[in-house]
């Protein structure tokens, strides 16, 4: 079930599936670039404006699952329009700025993207654009992306499948909901 804040700003409720800290797995494999195993961590979070803030780390993962060092981070905004557009600003640790527009689907939690516009630093390596496809799949968020360089047409590059981070508030929360824990919270927890 998909719960929805009271001070969610209501032209974001269709992308109210995305909120939340989401954690988890995935592999990571672009030519000229090591192939690897990687954790990662998003959140999508609000403040009542009309955007949802994103933030992603990802670090590349041993054989046994062990944090190595750190793989990519990015940041940006979320919005969505009255039509189901989506449109997404978002910067990269690599230089790299993008404008991604695309659209929620119809009757389920998938959204489709697009590069519109990239920029990047002399730093930055070739990148010239990409696709990703998010989607809400038996309440685990999941995303495959593409990737274009100069040299390299559109091709995956990355996917993951994440679950959602439920903390013990949280928890207490949806069970005081249900009627089955007094309001102190204390009972559920011994």
């Amino acid at each position: 079930m998909i719960e929805i804040p009271s001070d969610l700003n209501p032209d974001l409720v269709p992308l109210a599936f995305l909120l939340g800290t989401w954690e988890g797995a995935g592999v990571s494999d672009f030519p000229g670039a090591e192939k690897c195993n990687f954790g990662q961590s998003v959140t999508f979070s609000h403040d009542g404006r009309d955007f949802l803030e994103y933030v992603s780390h990802s670090w590349v993962l041993d054989t046994e699952g062990n944090k190595v060092r750190p793989l990519e981070s990015e940041a940006g905004y979320w919005r969505i329009d009255k039509d189901r557009k989506v449109e997404v600003t978002m910067v990269r640790d690599q230089g790299i700025v993008e404008v991604w527009y695309g659209e929620l689907a119809d009757q389920k939690p998938q959204i489709d993207l697009a590069t519109d516009a990239v920029a990047r630093t002399a730093a930055s390596g070739p990148y010239s654009g990409g696709k990703r496809l998010y989607g809400y799949v038996k309440s685990d968020l999941m995303w495959v992306g593409e990737k274009a360089t100069p040299e390299v047409p559109l091709r995956p590059y990355m996917s993951a499948h994440l679950k959602k981070v439920v903390t013990p508030e949280e928890v207490a929360d949806m069970a005081r909901s249900l009627g089955d824990l007094p309001d102190d919270g204390i009972a559920f927890f011994k």
